[in-house]
């Protein structure tokens, strides 16, 4: 399995981080509140952070009352942000890809990940692996791109538009071709793995997991009326899906 790590590329860091430091983000709008509402008591737990990034959700659930939270990521700049911003005594931060997690020696009793799956080359070995680290009982909840996103080809625009730049639908491309696409966001070319629904969820279901819940993500009328120009395109199609899941007793 390829290991990418795009976010210690200086450029690409520099603007991701003056992305999500910016008020109006996908990130802090949309897709924390449903992971966060998706979540179950996190009081005394001990909580797995996969794909950590800058660590904010590993603060918040500190703030929650975890136990302990592990946060790993592969990007040494994303882990050197968290450290100095999201940190906390109960809170530990990892340098490991996500291909490596089977290297981790201890259960917990929630894991969570946001939106790292997409860089994920084999999606059936990683959840078995999760599966492992759970404890019996135990929940798993996560996001990631949803796959009408993910069914794109780069070049073309994502929406068909109006001349004056309106957009009227989402454009959707090979979407029942999965695989490697590469894809232009903040400055540099990277690679994502485009997955359809149904392949998602059996994967998940082949590996142990009982899917309890699944969201899509969604903004209000009124946020897409404030801010046409970041979520105008939500209407059409959305950015995200999530999941909780349950390691069976």
């Amino acid at each position: 399995m390829a290991k990418q790590n795009i976010y210690d590329n200086d450029s690409f860091f520099e603007n991701f981080k003056n992305l999500r430091n910016n008020k109006i983000n996908f990130n802090d709008c949309i897709e924390t509140p449903i992971l966060l509402a998706m979540i179950p008591e996190v009081d005394g737990k001990r909580v797995l952070d996969i794909g950590c990034g800058m660590g904010q959700h590993a603060k918040q659930y500190s703030d929650m009352g975890a136990e302990s939270v592990l946060g790993i990521d592969i990007s040494e700049k994303m882990l050197e942000y968290a450290k100095e911003h999201f940190h906390a005594k109960n809170i530990t931060y990892r340098q490991m890809a996500l291909e490596d997690i089977c290297q981790i020696d201890e259960q917990f009793d929630l894991i969570t990940s946001s939106l790292a799956f997409d860089y994920a080359e084999d999606l059936d070995k990683l959840m078995k692996n999760i599966y492992g680290l759970l404890k019996y009982g135990a929940h798993f909840v996560f996001s990631m791109s949803h796959p009408m996103a993910t069914a794109w080809d780069g070049q073309y625009d994502r929406y068909t538009r109006t001349e004056s730049g309106e957009r009227l639908y989402a454009n959707i491309s090979n979407y029942m071709v999965e695989g490697k696409r590469t894809v232009k966001w903040v400055v540099e070319d990277y690679e994502v793995y485009h997955r359809t629904f149904s392949s998602i969820v059996n994967t998940i279901v082949n590996a142990g997991f009982l899917i309890e819940e699944c969201e899509e993500s969604h903004v209000s009328d009124e946020m897409r009326k404030q801010y046409p120009a970041q979520f105008g395109g939500t209407l059409h199609r959305p950015d995200f899906i999530f999941f909780r899941c349950k390691k069976q007793s």
